[in-house]
């Protein structure tokens, strides 16, 4: 499939071969990809060089009255480059000043004049006059060591960021270099350095040293001839190699490239059409796709999948149509790419090929293709060969990296031959840092290996931290990190097993009560299941995998635990078996975990295949594994806003309660809650509201009694006093009714009849 998609994009005319700077390793002695490069900062040597004007064109006159000790300064991170130098670039909407000091002239942009005064520790100059940078178009300057001319040339790729505005261009090095050149026929290419990075006779004296040697030797030479201005430290960020880890170097070769240029408007407009997870990813591969060049899809290595092309070797033309592709196709379908430095080039075409100048002598292309190229083409590879997958594919996972390498890859070759991208979404991550936020590495000791923390806390806790992070952004990780979330498990958990324990004895094909039926809290636990599965839903959707953990820990801590699983306690014990508002209660838990633990499963999916063999099911459920049952949806039986609305403002006054419950207990006055009554005096709408629910505020209280009071104004006031009566042995709660059966002294009236 990658040799068809290589195929279609030659017979589109998307692929060349040219001489155009790439990204080179001479360690490797390949050309690069820019994804295959690393950043790594580099502390090197940055100079002024003089370069001396031989021809102004006239262009000078009444500025300067001779040339003699007349130079244009230029600047440079790369001192090995300049055996490549063939013109200085100007920016021609930029002003240049023509400076004296030290008995010479040097021509500098306005705007960096002190700067590089400066560098060269000259106080004393003045500005003999100024000019704009497109009048200095033309103008000569002698090369400063070979004997050879520099041309002026103008750019608008200059800018007053660093330098002297006058920059060193060498458009065998440089990728704006070589592209400002071609609008000058005059200038040639000249390439100094060999696939070695050792310098060539076109360097003059320093052929045979390597580039970082020939950096030293070019330094003392302009010393020695006074054509250094000025050189300074710096500290830059330099690229490297991505495998050999060494630097690179910009270097002019001849390879093979895909034009961008041909699809770049598609590639653009389908871009988006794409869903970008962050958003931010659609403009930042946008950029890249926008400003990038074409894109060298050669690599001189040994081994990898070959550039599938031929070359007659009577005319010399390129051979690849579909009858060469179509053949090779049919070759590697049968014994793999290794096929192609296996046989002669007469074994691989079909019998008698002759190209079009009658020859029928071959030779095989030896560069084989990107590794970027290999995995652009995996959507044609996988995808489109697979019909249970589809094309485009639903999602392209990966690193925050991947905007220019396999998302972009996958981009560029289905856009040339498709007309759009692979992928319906893209997701992307950051990277695993440690507790502190750095990176992890052997020299820090600071890695941490998944395996190890299975082993230790469990897969789940593994997936859980996964998934209650921010992936947006790089991700921490450390024990404490973990030990909190084991907590945050064990929260969950301990709900699962708590609900566990109360439903043991019922079956929800025979014991459910109908929701009609249910308690008012029943409903509200129901709302809350309601809402949380909404939440989940729009959670799951949107890859927002934290916001999904948070809700299920706050809806299992703050409205389970703390208040629903610990208010319905009363009702799980003390009623009978087979009590209704029991059932309902049961009905309500059940429904609760079944579907709490099918919203689990797809992070904790251990856990929740560890409770579904615990829970009971009804007849339509798969009893085997929670992964083979549907995915719960949110009812609109269990929908009741004014219920919400009650029921908010009735856990606010629980909450002034349960403060005024705490403040009793540190004054001594209670030991639990269910030794206390609690008057509550409010008034207006409150007030109503909680006469209309007296029956119950000891139950969502967790007290013997509660009163109502009174007061003339909306705020809650709490008084908290001893129950009255004695302590019913069974259910805990006091009553005065406690005592009245003889048979049960020790139980309130309801624990009486119970039994």
């Amino acid at each position: 499939k990658q040799i068809e998609v290589f195929g279609q994009m030659a017979k589109l005319g998307c692929i060349y071969k040219g001489m155009r700077p790439v990204y080179w390793c001479p360690s490797c002695e390949t050309a690069l990809a820019e994804a295959e490069i690393e950043y790594q900062d580099d502390h090197g040597t940055s100079i002024y060089v003089k370069f001396p004007v031989k021809d102004d064109k006239g262009k000078l006159k009444g500025i300067v009255e001779t040339l003699d000790n007349l130079y244009v300064v230029i600047w440079t991170t790369t001192t090995w480059t300049l055996p490549g130098n063939l013109a200085i670039s100007l920016n021609p909407e930029f002003v240049y000043v023509v400076v004296e000091a030290n008995n010479e002239r040097y021509i500098v942009a306005k705007e960096l004049a002190e700067n590089v005064m400066k560098a060269a520790e000259i106080s004393d100059y003045k500005v003999l006059g100024e000019i704009p940078g497109s009048e200095l178009e033309y103008v000569v300057c002698a090369h400063p060591f070979l004997d050879r001319d520099s041309l002026v040339i103008v750019g608008d790729h200059v800018t007053l960021e660093a330098g002297s505005g006058c920059v060193h261009t060498a458009p065998g090095h440089g990728a704006e270099d070589f592209d400002v050149c071609k609008k000058y026929p005059e200038i040639g290419i000249v390439v100094p350095v060999d696939d070695r990075g050792h310098m060539t006779k076109e360097a003059g004296s320093f052929e045979g040293l390597y580039y970082k040697a020939a950096n030293k030797a070019i330094l003392k030479t302009l010393k020695e001839t006074n054509l250094l201005f000025a050189e300074e430290s710096i500290t830059h960020p330099y690229p490297h190699c991505w495998r050999c880890k060494e630097p690179i170097i910009y270097r002019a070769t001849e390879q093979w490239f895909i034009s961008i240029d041909k699809f770049r408007k598609q590639a653009l407009d389908a871009i988006k059409e794409v869903r970008w997870i962050p958003a931010w990813g659609e403009e930042r591969i946008s950029k890249m796709v926008e400003e990038r060049g074409d894109w060298c899809i050669s690599r001189q290595r040994i081994w990898g999948v070959p550039i599938p092309i031929f070359y007659c070797k009577d005319c010399g033309k390129e051979i690849i149509n579909d009858e060469t592709i179509n053949a090779i196709k049919t070759l590697f379908a049968k014994e793999g790419s290794n096929a192609w430095f296996k046989y002669e080039p007469k074994e691989i075409l079909p019998e008698g090929y002759k190209c079009e100048c009658g020859g029928d002598d071959f030779k095989k292309e030896t560069d084989i293709m990107d590794v970027w190229f290999d995995s652009g083409s995996s959507h044609a590879a996988v995808a489109e060969v697979n019909p249970d997958l589809g094309w485009p594919v639903d999602m392209y996972l990966e690193g925050s990296d991947q905007h220019r390498g396999w998302f972009q890859s996958s981009l560029l070759t289905a856009t040339a031959v498709k007309g759009r991208a692979p992928y319906r979404q893209v997701l992307t991550h950051g990277y695993v840092v440690d507790g502190q936020g750095r990176k992890m590495s052997k020299s820090l000791g600071n890695g941490i290996d998944p395996m190890d923390i299975c082993k230790q806390y469990g897969a789940d806790i593994l997936r859980l931290w996964v998934s209650s992070s921010d992936y947006k952004v790089d991700i921490r990780i450390s024990n404490d990190i973990l030990k909190q979330l084991t907590e945050s498990y064990r929260k969950i958990r301990n709900t699962a097993r708590f609900i566990l324990g109360n439903i043991y004895d019922f079956d929800p094909n025979k014991d459910s009560v109908s929701y009609s039926e249910m308690e008012e809290l029943d409903k509200w636990a129901l709302l809350k299941l309601n809402q949380l599965v909404a939440k989940i839903e729009k959670a799951y959707s949107e890859y927002e995998f934290h916001t999904m953990l948070h809700a299920i820990h706050n809806f299992c801590v703050v409205d389970m635990s703390s208040f629903y699983l610990d208010v319905t306690k009363d009702r799980m014990y003390a009623s009978k078996p087979e009590d209704k508002a029991r059932r309902a209660g049961q009905t309500a838990m059940y429904i609760i975990l079944d579907t709490l633990t099918r919203l689990l499963a797809p992070v904790l999916a251990f856990t929740a295949d560890e409770i579904w063999q615990y829970l009971p099911h009804t007849d339509k459920d798969n009893a085997e594994s929670v992964m083979l049952n549907d995915w719960p949806e949110t009812k609109a039986e269990f929908e009741n806003e004014a219920l919400d609305q009650k029921w908010s403002e009735i856990l606010g006054v629980r909450d002034s309660v349960l403060k005024a419950l705490e403040e009793a207990r540190n004054k001594k006055l209670i030991g639990q809650s269910l030794q206390a009554k609690v008057v509550i005096k409010v008034g207006g709408d409150v007030l109503k509201l909680l006469k209309e629910n007296l029956d119950i505020l000891p139950t969502v209280f967790i007290t013997s009694q509660v009163e109502l009071a009174e007061n003339s104004n909306s705020e809650v006031e709490v008084e908290v006093i001893t129950a009255d009566g004695e302590k019913c042995e069974r259910c805990w709660i006091y009553s005065e009714t406690v005592g009245n059966n003889h048979d049960h002294p020790t139980l309130c009236d309801r624990c009486s009849t119970t039994l």
